[in-house]
């Protein structure tokens, strides 16, 4: 630290000295922790292992500039840094590397997250904001090389919002008027990978307060970095992006030598006081790291590295060069740091040890009732031989998991599965026990389970004149939008073009020029940090609407999407969110990348997030509402012809909600259910009509959300009349269809229902050709549901629907 910090602290040597053998202390437990970590995998422990051996020095350095408030982004090697900031234990350490799925024991992931993945808890059991400003805060980890950049985008842009947002000043739990800094780290192999690339060409638009610290130690895995980087060095490359001061934009850039912990600490203090002080970005190139134990658990880095190589980094360990510079500067004798080591040592070995104990205990006491039952069994059954070697070989497994318990049970419920006993049931009973406690341990908090769900947000109904004025779909989406601005200034929305322009499709006209450009932004062509921005902005308290421009542009976010907002509530047990709203428009247009609909893979990547599909806007308006006063992430997927369809206008803008899970009934029908949504649903009301004139009454199903599908089974009720069923959807074959029918046929039993086998019309396997005759060739077409209706008629009655 400089000399005027260590005034504005008023630290006396002693004081000085006692912090420096502290951070020794920590660099040793932690590297101890590594170590012990190894071997615990390659002992069969632990299923696998990533460990921060070799960035000890720098990560203690820069954790003594991280405050209440701030947020870290970082990736799975920064072990040191949360120990440093009081948010990990070794205890937690090795609780995380066990997967003991306690949130107690492993409040980041409770079990869910391989080691070296960390989070701190943002909400607390009831699915409520913590107070962000009293914490030291870490958005959860993701093992996805880069992908933890586009959310630090976000993380840091919040600061600059509640700095110049007045209204926002009062939410104080979140914010000190902008003073927080988020700090990312990377290694240096993955800043090939294009979401760093975009990640920090927008922070140097931006302006926003973010340290990205660099890890490089040479290679990513086994690749040295002349394959990765131009000139060998993420600094030299980066200096373009260099700010000239009072002229231009732009990154400040440091480098530092990861064994040199005093520069680590200068470097720091002056980055991070840019950074907060100026809301500029900070590069931190910290070089010469090395990786003592090579990448992972998985591999020995003997077989890539020189032997030079391998003597060079023996030599340049941080802790060794920390050690021999305390000892040259006399802060502590060899004799007194040999103590501290065998302390460490100590230290480890014994929490560790706590942590497996605490591991065990749960499983070994369900184990203990699973042997009392089984043994009871033995005695009531003629399969009594196969049960006691099914004991015997449960109760001689050291290294217990859950899965030898259930197995074990299961096995012998199959085995005695000719009888009838009151210890069979007792078994039957304590297998359906396990399953509800493993649903809580593995398959929880997917979606919100809080009083603040979107799933239980009263339904309002759009409110009309007596004879309501006919506008453009457009229009109800802008009233829409001015209304949630005006009433909720969390509300920011951005995407290429909705700013000056008031998006492609106008429904945000005039928006900026009335809430400013921080509300109502415009942003470059990078959809992955759109999204990134959309993620931290709402880790953060504020309630982003992220557009991403076309459906087809999705693809460019799905990445992210899939890895990181999908997954944040479930991969963290509930203990953090991020209720960022998606918008976007897709379905049928005139061209390839404009009339995509390729909904089974979004689907399918996307288990975490709500799916919209509404058929017109006020639908859509209502789906905005509905998310806005929830607390889950959505993506609504506005149709992309409707934006010049006329719509009555609606009384109570930003009020109405559409409600998530909930099909509509949009005509009754006898002999057909056809289900459908989005932008087909129009031309399947045109297509029942003309069905009519052949003596045939479909029931028409706008399914409205595919995630969650028809939570109060609505269509099989429908088929229970019908008995027909047809899908009609513009994505590839077996695509979203696939997953509505499993959905009806399956969960909602309607195959029972069926008279008729199920079909579906589908768009065909390539991509919409352009134009008009192309869509009409390409996707389901009104002449092609007339007949594929038909169809299903003739098959039941051929005399009366002749083919």
């Amino acid at each position: 630290m400089s000399e005027e910090t260590l005034k504005e602290k008023k630290l006396t040597k002693e004081e000085v000295r006692q912090e420096i053998l502290n951070d020794y202390r920590l660099a040793r437990i932690s590297r101890e922790a590594s170590i012990l970590g190894r071997k615990e995998v390659l002992t069969g422990k632990a299923k696998f292992g990533i460990f921060g051996d070799g960035k000890e020095v720098p990560q203690i350095a820069m954790a003594k500039f991280f405050e209440k408030g701030d947020f870290r982004s970082g990736y799975y090697r920064d072990q040191t840094f949360m120990m440093a900031i009081g948010e990990l234990t070794v205890e937690q350490f090795f609780a995380q590397l066990y997967a003991h799925t306690d949130v107690d024991a492993e409040p980041a992931s409770a079990g869910r997250s391989m080691n070296g993945h960390f989070a701190t808890r943002f909400i607390d059991e009831n699915g409520h904001w913590k107070n962000l400003t009293e914490m030291k805060n870490s958005s959860a980890d993701v093992s996805p090389t880069a992908s933890q950049m586009p959310r630090l985008l976000g993380l840091a842009q919040a600061s600059k919002v509640y700095k110049h947002v007045k209204e926002l000043h009062h939410l104080t739990q979140f914010s000190r008027q902008g003073r927080e800094v988020a700090f990312g780290t990377i290694g240096d192999a993955s800043t090939s990978e294009g979401l760093f690339w975009e990640t920090i060409n927008a922070a140097g638009v931006l302006q926003v307060p973010m340290i990205v610290s660099v890890w490089d130690d040479g290679h990513g895995i086994s690749v040295p970095k002349k394959y990765q980087t131009t000139k060998e060095s993420i600094s030299e490359v980066m200096q373009g992006f260099r700010r000239e001061k009072g002229k231009s934009n732009g990154w400040e850039i440091f480098t530092v030598k990861a064994w040199r912990y005093p520069d680590l600490i200068e470097t720091y203090e002056k980055a991070v006081k840019i950074a907060r002080e100026e809301h500029v970005p900070v590069l931190v190139h910290v070089e010469d790291v090395t990786q003592p134990q090579g990448h992972s658990t998985s591999g020995s880095h003997e077989r890539y590295k020189s032997p030079e190589r391998l003597k060079w980094e023996e030599e340049y360990c941080c802790i060794r060069k920390m050690k021999e510079w305390i000892i040259e500067t006399g802060i502590a004798t060899e004799k007194e740091i040999e103590t501290i080591d065998q302390e460490a040592a100590k230290f480890v070995r014994e929490a560790k040890k706590r942590a497996w104990d605490a591991y065990q205990k749960p499983i070994k006491e369900e184990r203990k009732k699973v042997v009392a039952i089984l043994q009871s069994l033995a005695n009531e059954t003629p399969h009594k031989e196969e049960i006691v070697s099914i004991i015997n070989e449960l109760n001689g497994i050291q290294e217990l998991m859950y899965r030898d318990v259930m197995s074990s049970a299961r096995k012998s419920f199959l085995i005695t599965r000719d009888q009838d006993s009151p210890s069979r049931k007792a078994l039957k009973q304590w297998i359906d026990y396990l399953k509800d406690v493993a649903h809580d341990k593995y398959s929880s908090h997917l979606y919100s389970e809080a009083d603040t769900s979107p799933l239980k947000i009263n339904h309002i109904k759009p409110e009309y004149a007596p004879d309501p004025e006919m506008i453009d779909g457009r229009v109800v989406l802008k009233e829409n939008f001015d209304e949630i601005l005006a009433n909720d200034p969390r509300v920011l929305i951005f995407g290429e073009d909705s700013g000056r322009l008031g998006g492609v499709n106008q429904a945000l006209e005039g928006l900026q020029q009335k809430y400013g450009e921080i509300r109502v932004a415009d942003t470059g062509i990078r959809e992955a940090t759109i999204l990134g921005q959309g993620i931290g902005l709402a880790m953060r308290g504020l309630r982003p609407i992220a557009e991403i421009q076309y459906l087809d542009y999705l693809l460019y976010a799905l990445q992210i999407m899939s890895d990181d907002l999908a997954t944040v509530r479930w991969r963290t047990k509930g203990g953090q969110m991020a209720p960022v709203i998606i918008r976007t428009r897709g379905h049928r247009l005139e061209g390839i990348w404009h009339s995509g609909s390729p909904m089974g893979m979004i689907i399918n990547g996307i288990r975490g997030i709500h799916v919209c599909v509404p058929r017109n806007m006020t639908e859509a308006a209502g789906f905005y509402n509905t998310l806005l006063k929830g607390d889950d992430p959505g993506l609504i997927i506005e149709p992309l012809n409707g934006y010049r369809i006329k719509e009555p206008r609606p009384l109570n803008p930003g009020k109405y909600t559409t409600p998530l899970g909930v099909p509509e009934i949009l005509k009754k029908g006898t002999d057909l259910t056809i289900v459908t949504y989005g932008s087909t649903t129009n031309i399947v009301l045109q297509a029942a009509r003309e069905l009519e004139k052949y003596s045939i009454n479909a029931e028409i199903i706008d399914i409205r959300t595919l995630l969650p599908f028809d939570i109060h089974h609505i269509i099989v009720e429908s088929l229970k009349k019908t008995n027909r069923l047809l899908i009609v959807d513009e994505d590839v074959p077996g695509g979203a269809s696939g997953f509505i029918m499993k959905k009806i046929l399956e969960d909602q039993k309607g195959y029972y229902y069926l008279d008729s086998e199920p079909k579906t019309l589908t768009g065909k396997e390539h991509r919409p050709a352009y134009a008009s005759d192309g869509d009409y060739f390409s996707k389901p077409s009104f002449d092609d549901i007339v007949e594929a209706a038909y169809n299903i008629m003739h098959e039941a009655n051929p005399k009366k629907y002749p083919i």
